[in-house]
């Protein structure tokens, strides 16, 4: 039997290595990656970015997450009611709990936490809903910007292989493993009401026009002049592109700045605009988060969620 102060040790270990471990890869990241030149990059910030532009772009980034925060709040109102200040809390811990975790799985379990033991399979299914209906429309516009580019063989193969994914689903629905079946997810989705489910997407609409535009903005912002249609189509393929890549969170602008050099040099913009561009966007909207999102992770008590049950 685990000690109550046992428990309070491991408690305290698990919220160390989750905190210790964010500022390591970001860190890590930071000081040595040869593809960023830090001295560029500062130059870059003095030259083109005034305190308004600052302001105007960490706007975005404050709103990407708000609406991430709403999204998660309006969903976990199946379980419970909770302020928004909760919800920001679990967003932001489940955010630093994710970071280096492959695609960022740790974010279910960090959010998972504060709910009772009891409550942990809803909770992870709110969690793939909050993040499911964003990977949907990533993929929706990601194969309109790819149709509009003219890549129409990837529009294709892409349509074909979603087809037959959703064939097979469809076939297999009663399948059952260890007690799970599409059929009972899809019943599970249907039992959350309609209003919440509208909200939800709405809510991931505004939340991707505000990321992607992020995007668009920051390209401007370096007298890039490319009508606003290829541009965003060009930004919404690259979205897709690398979502559909296995990736850590602290790999994120990586993974992202691969692909949009791919895509953006079709375009003649130059390769360290978009890995600049990546970066701020990496920067913006994943550390700073995992900064405030540490501190939540810090204060966490398990106690209360104990009191709670």
């Amino acid at each position: 039997m685990i000690t109550n102060k046992t428990k309070q040790y491991l408690t305290l270990i698990i919220k160390l290595t989750i905190v210790f471990g964010a500022f390591y890869f970001i860190y890590d990241k930071l000081a040595h990656d040869d593809k960023l030149s830090w001295t560029q990059f500062s130059g870059i910030v003095q030259h083109k970015f005034t305190l308004s532009w600052i302001i105007f772009m960490l706007g975005f980034s404050v709103l990407n997450r708000f609406l991430e925060i709403l999204k998660w709040k309006n969903l976990v109102e199946v379980v419970e009611r909770i302020s928004l200040y909760t919800a920001t809390k679990q967003v932001l811990a489940g955010v630093t709990a994710g970071l280096f975790t492959p695609n960022g799985i740790g974010e279910y379990a960090g959010k998972a936490l504060y709910f009772p033991k009891n409550e942990t399979k809803r909770i992870l299914f709110l969690n793939v809903i909050c993040n499911g209906i964003q990977l949907i429309i990533a993929v929706l516009f990601g194969l309109i910007g790819l149709l509009f580019l003219g890549y129409t063989l990837y529009f294709i193969v892409l349509i074909t292989s979603v087809f037959f994914i959703g064939v097979f689903m469809f076939l297999t629905k009663n399948a059952n493993i260890k007690g799970y079946s599409i059929k009972l997810f899809l019943e599970k989705i249907g039992e959350i009401p309609k209003r919440t489910h509208r909200k939800n997407i709405l809510l991931a609409f505004a939340r991707y026009a505000t990321f992607s535009h992020q995007y668009y903005f920051l390209f401007l912002l370096f007298g890039v002049k490319i009508d606003y249609f290829t541009l965003m189509a060009t930004i919404t393929a690259v979205y897709f592109i690398a979502s559909s890549l296995p990736s850590f969170q602290f790999l994120d602008f990586v993974v992202k700045g691969s692909v949009a050099i791919w895509f953006f040099n079709k375009l003649h913009i130059d390769d360290y605009v978009v890995l600049f561009i990546s970066t701020f966007m990496w920067l913006a909207n994943v550390v700073l988060p995992v900064l405030i999102g540490s501190y939540f992770v810090l204060v966490f008590n398990p106690k209360k969620v104990e009191i709670k049950n």
